[in-house]
């Protein structure tokens, strides 16, 4: 019998030793622990893996699979892994303090490796969080030398789906990984042979991504697990990811303090979690977020024209005028588009932000916004806080010069451990936002575009994280304050914007790459940001709505973007579907050339007969049922439910919508209605204008017949 089945076998024998409530707990004479809730069971093995069970339908569902004698925390000291941590004593349980999470129980479990290592596992497991277990590991220097702590290893688990689907490979099932590692890459991905991820959270990377959510999801059909940090600041971990030889994936959080703790001194690992749980990524990113806005994580109320569609000038690119800027305006006015982005390069040097002489001359940019204005259009201004130039980078088209922020002020920038300019995103230097200067310096911004210029909001993009500082003038306790102040600056950025225009809105962009909780609660709308086609664009969506909300109001980015070509070397865009941000909830938005130009440049962007009256169907599509302020509703499995379901409910109806894969898949087959109390219901194809007949509940089912998309309005 393996040590995982022995596990489920003795925890389910001894739930009637528990005592009353809701959580309960209890050690077993070997040492084993056992939390139990109406939903969870969480078991701790002698030798100190935590491993999870969903109690579903009289079964214990699990995707841990210990080896014998394996642990979930373990520590490297001088160079060396210490993994066996021998108990002093018996655990300890008793009732949790009641504090942010309210009440439950609490474990205490003292180990020792060797003489000098003593380790503390606190393990909690709260009555308002039943699928979820909290774990912090202190690691304390009782012996008589320092010794020096190079990383902790917490939460981690081994992997598989023998116990549910023996016939399959152990790597079978779906994951989330949230960290902002590179332009593009899915976040959603079914695990394979060989599979690997580092995962880097927090401190800005080399490439300059960085930021991210720190949390790995992994799931089949029946059962999932999560595991994170629970810290509402950006802290810097890895988050490995291995499908190993024998095929099992391996996951962690790998924290290194790297510091040395002299005797009596003691090193404690942030708050984690694991969790287990139906379905995909939805409900460990839901408990996530709502758990950090108990520890004051706030969550942005965004404003009614957060929902409003867009248009952006980047389909002028780099060289937009005010000319190609104001010449739109009958056509948005004529689709009843309300805002407008002056996107990238309308500034002379990344860092001053002052507009182009040879694109904005004068008081162009003043003259822009005015034009918006009277015609009944907002308009936001696009720009990189944080970023400033130093002459010898190029990015695109664009040569570096010395920006005179820096010039005038070369104390403010992050230095890395060589005392020279740390890069961040496009090879820029970086203003360390940890300074009160600094901060200073962006309000000071915030109120020119906002109150000077007259734009109503930003677009703040190619926005990850910051370089560790290590410029010794800031005084800075740890190299990593940088990045946990980067929130600070964008704080100051959108509050000051709200203060000057209530109803601004603020956009937050971590081009192709989950964001950053950092700044997370300080913008109006998130972005799908840069999606590489329309599957990223509905995942993403999903992702969004789970962290901020089932009625945040999430842009689906340029509807371009749901199709996309590499044409040597140079990205073309020209996708037409809207049904990935409508019918999924999100806010759409275009980034169409008008008039037709003869320019080649702007062939796939430009707004052709066909596109304006589709363009004009699906804007008003939008506009009519506005899905983006329904509830949107975790009733479909990402990886394991065809096709790709979506549902949202608003004003006392149900709004479906199921995707083929990309826009140009075919499905025929029968489609489920989840989510419909028991009655007869009218099912209507609201983009086609038909009927498809009616179902009935609990039981409501239909056949179907789509290409790309099929979205639906169901009434009782």
């Amino acid at each position: 019998m393996s040590t995982k089945l022995f596990s489920v076998l003795l925890a389910i024998c001894c739930v009637p030793a528990f005592g009353a409530g809701p959580v309960r707990a209890m050690a077993r004479p070997d040492g084993t622990v056992v939390i139990e809730t109406a939903v969870a069971r969480f078991t701790v093995s002698p030798s100190g893996y935590l491993s999870g069970d969903l109690l579903k339908d009289g079964r214990a569902l699990t995707l841990d699979a210990p080896t014998a004698g394996a642990a979930s925390d373990s520590v490297v000291i001088d160079g060396h892994a210490l993994v066996r941590f021998h108990p002093l004593s018996a655990p300890e349980i008793t009732d949790a303090s009641g504090g942010f999470l309210g009440p439950g129980k609490r474990v205490e479990i003292v180990s020792r490796a060797g003489p000098s290592v003593e380790q503390t596992r606190i393990i909690e497991v709260f009555n308002a969080f039943p699928g979820l277990v909290l774990t912090t590991t202190t690691y304390k220097n009782i012996g008589a030398k320092p010794f020096h702590l190079d990383e902790a290893i917490t939460q981690r688990h081994r992997l598989s789906t023998a116990m549910l689907h023996p016939n399959l490979p152990p790597y079978q099932f779906w994951s989330f990984q949230g960290s902002s590692t590179k332009w593009g890459l899915d976040d959603m991905v079914p695990l394979s042979a060989g599979f690997s991820r580092q995962n880097p959270v927090g401190v800005s990377q080399t490439d300059g991504n960085g930021g991210g959510v720190p949390v790995l999801a992994f799931w089949e059909r029946e059962v999932g697990l999560a595991i994170g940090h629970l810290d509402t600041r950006p802290l810097t971990l890895q988050m490995p990811v291995q499908v190993e030889a024998d095929g099992f994936p391996v996951a962690e959080l790998r924290f290194s303090p790297k510091l040395t703790l002299n005797p009596g001194e003691s090193y404690s690992t942030p708050a984690v979690f694991e969790m287990v749980y139906s379905g995909d990524y939805y409900e460990p990113l839901r408990t996530y977020t709502l758990i950090l806005q108990r520890k004051g994580w706030p969550v942005p109320k965004p404003s009614d024209a957060a929902y409003q569609i867009s248009w952006c000038g980047w389909g002028y690119e780099s060289n937009v005028t005010l000319r190609d800027m104001t010449r739109i305006i009958p056509k948005l006015k004529e689709f009843h588009i309300k805002w407008a982005t002056l996107d990238d390069r309308w500034f002379d040097a990344y860092g001053d932000w002052n507009p182009r002489p040879d694109t904005f001359p004068g008081d162009s940019i003043k003259k822009l916004t005015a034009e918006y204005h009277r015609n009944g259009i907002h308009a936001q201004l696009w720009w990189l806080p944080l970023a400033a130039e130093m002459k010898g980078p190029k990015y695109e088209d664009h040569t570096y010069i010395d920006s005179q922020v820096v010039r005038e002020h070369p104390d403010w920038l992050i230095l890395d451990k060589n005392g020279k300019p740390a890069l961040m995103t496009r090879h820029l230097a970086t203003l360390c936002p940890a300074l009160p200067a600094v901060q200073q310096y962006y309000k000071q911004l915030t109120i020119k575009f906002i109150r000077d210029w007259g734009f109503d909001g930003h677009k703040l993009d190619n926005i990850f994280s910051v370089p560790a500082c290590y410029n010794p003038k800031h005084h800075h306790k740890l190299p990593y304050d940088s990045v946990t102040a980067m929130g600070e600056v964008y704080k100051i950025i959108y509050d000051t914007t709200r203060e000057l225009k209530p109803d601004s809105v603020t956009q937050a962009c971590p081009c192709g790459t989950p964001p950053n909780i950092a700044w997370l609660p300080y913008m109006d709308q998130p972005v799908t940001a840069d999606p590489v086609g329309s599957i990223q664009v509905r995942r993403r969506i999903k992702m969004y709505k789970a962290l901020l909300g089932p009625e945040a109001p999430v842009y689906g980015d340029h509807v371009e973007l749901t199709e996309l070509v590499d044409r040597n070397g140079r990205e073309v865009d020209f996708g037409k579907d809207f049904a990935s941000t409508v019918g999924t909830g999100g806010v759409p938005g275009t980034k169409f050339v008008w008039p037709q130009t003869t320019d080649p440049k702007y062939r796939d962007v430009a707004l052709t007969p066909d596109k304006d009256q589709l363009w004009k169907k699906w804007i008003g599509i939008y506009q009519r049922n506005m899905l983006s302020r329904g509830e949107f509703l975790d009733l479909y499995t990402i990886g394991y439910d065809t096709p790709e379901g979506y549902a949202i409910a608003k004003n006392g109806k149900m709004y479906y919508a199921f995707f083929a894969g990309k826009p140009h898949d075919s499905y025929h087959g029968p489609i489920e209605l989840r989510g419909l109390s028991a009655g007869r219901y009218r099912v209507f194809d609201y983009v086609n204008n038909r009927e498809l007949g009616n179902v009935t509940a609990p039981d409501p089912r239909l056949d179907v017949s789509f290409t790309g998309s099929l979205l639906l309005e169901v009434t009782k």
